[in-house]
């Protein structure tokens, strides 16, 4: 175990080495696909899940997703 208190502070990171904000949402304003609620439900992209998608897309709306995610 050292004897020196851990520093709580770090250095301010390189304007390049951060992530504009722009980049980090997830784009919750779009509407989503047939595929992104098939992989949001941990389901394998098959026809018969993509058809599953879209019908449960065109039940619930964006709620489809929201409700599967962790």
């Amino acid at each position: 175990m050292s004897e020196e208190p851990e520093s709580t502070s770090a250095s301010a990171p390189d304007a390049r080495d951060v992530t504009p904000d722009r980049l980090l949402h997830t784009g919750g304003h779009d509407q989503p696909t047939p595929e992104d609620l098939v992989l949001a439900s941990g389901r394998d992209l098959t026809p018969e899940n993509l058809r599953w998608a879209e019908r449960t897309l065109a039940e619930e709306g964006r709620a489809a997703v929201e409700k599967r995610l962790p």
